[in-house]
């Protein structure tokens, strides 16, 4: 254990740049804020570079950080809060390396996201298509950063328990359809299809869209069926995670 005290460190100063977009792609890292998404990389072997814990934290969960840390910070409680993006950090906030992205394997069920722009909603698809068994996500352009601290939170620590990749969807499509996985799009319009009527499946990708533009005219004709969700009550509109959440649960046998 080592000890900073002032928020004017070097150290400090550089993992506080790692708030901004630019820093993290630079630098291959980002920062993990919370005893839960600490524990859940550390499991998934996630190499953390540096960790900072407070006095609180240390007497919170001083039994795991036995076990699992050989070496952190004990910093102050100003120091914690100037590296969060949060206004109260829980007590711990860790500098984590960016993975290698992973072959793609075409098999099994996956979440197509086309520049769905927020936060929240990237983070809450990521960790459903967790709960309904997906085998992975692929962030297509103009979607959120997955490294966000927002999309980190609302993932829950799901982005480590599948594959989350990046890629040119137009590209990416063709290569499901090749290798024998139908692509289903999600629109409104005469061509597309109650997802009711649609069969469970193993093996299919799914595409969802920018919250208020929807799937781009590109990918849509890209697809093999596009789907509606119908909406019975008097709401224009689903949110784009409930609706991605709802066909991910119906389709995925």
């Amino acid at each position: 254990m080592k000890e900073i005290q002032s928020s004017k460190n070097t150290l400090i100063k550089e993992t506080k740049k790692l708030q901004q977009k630019k820093y993290r792609q630079q630098t291959q890292s980002y920062l993990l804020e919370g005893f839960h998404l600490i524990q859940e990389a550390k499991a998934a072997s996630v190499v953390l570079k540096e960790v900072f814990i407070s006095q609180r934290g240390l007497n919170e969960w001083s039994e795991w950080i036995e076990a699992n840390l050989t070496d952190y910070y004990l910093v102050s409680d100003e120091i914690l809060k100037a590296l969060a993006s949060q206004p109260t950090p829980q007590g711990m906030i860790a500098v984590a390396e960016m993975p290698q992205e992973e072959s793609r394997d075409f098999s099994g069920a996956w979440l197509l996201l086309d520049n769905v722009q927020d936060p929240g909603n990237v983070g809450t698809m990521i960790r459903t298509a967790d709960a309904a068994g997906f085998s992975g996500v692929i962030l297509g352009q103009g979607s959120a950063d997955l490294y966000n601290p927002k999309t980190l939170r609302s993932t829950q620590g799901s982005l480590y328990h599948l594959s989350v990749q990046h890629g040119e969807l137009a590209e990416i499509i063709p290569q499901f359809q090749q290798a024998g996985s139908p692509v289903l799009g999600t629109a409104l319009d005469k061509e597309a299809k109650d997802y009711l009527a649609v069969e469970k499946m193993t093996d299919f990708a799914l595409v969802m869209g920018n919250e208020g533009q929807g799937m781009s005219p590109e990918l849509l004709a890209l697809t093999d069926q596009n789907l509606y969700i119908t909406i019975k009550g008097q709401a224009e509109s689903l949110n784009v995670a409930i609706a991605a959440g709802i066909l991910m649960f119906h389709l995925f046998k």
